[in-house]
């Protein structure tokens, strides 16, 4: 089923990208450290960050001077991606959910129309944003409806 709020997994997730971000110093940064920063429970962060590491948009290492760390610059993170790993599809309806069956309804759905743009919207916008834009709070150029 589709949704439109983001969860505490989709905003947690971003927060560990920034704070990663953040405080790169050259080595991994330890989970707890990253935890105690954000005021995020240690086990929940564990259960968030599998999909992280899975898709490659950060790595880890256990053990003594282990951690985790980006494998890319912030620029080059869109906030669309790192949503729709930890939740899944960002549709407002349904009815265009990546995995939703054909709607017989479509052709003569009077809203369908109004769903695609602003899925299309919604989509755009969160592309054109970054972990880099969000560690410099710069929305000089929000996006204009």
């Amino acid at each position: 089923m589709a949704r439109v709020k983001i969860s505490t997994r989709g905003r947690y997730a971003l927060h560990v990208m920034i704070d990663l971000a953040e405080h790169f110093n050259g080595g991994y940064i330890p989970l707890k450290d990253v935890a105690k920063r954000q005021e995020i429970s240690l086990k929940y962060l564990e259960k968030i960050l599998p999909v992280l590491t899975q898709n490659h948009l950060i790595e880890g290492v256990h053990g003594r001077g282990g951690g985790y760390r980006l494998t890319r610059e912030p620029q080059e993170y869109k906030i669309g991606e790192i949503l729709r790993l930890t939740e899944g599809d960002l549709a407002p309806v349904s009815c265009l959910a990546q995995d939703a069956k054909p709607c017989a309804k479509v052709a003569g759905c009077p809203t369908f129309p109004m769903w695609g743009k602003l899925n299309e919207i919604i989509n755009e916008y969160l592309d054109s944003v970054t972990i880099a834009d969000l560690m410099e709070n710069d929305f000089s150029d929000n996006y204009v409806i």
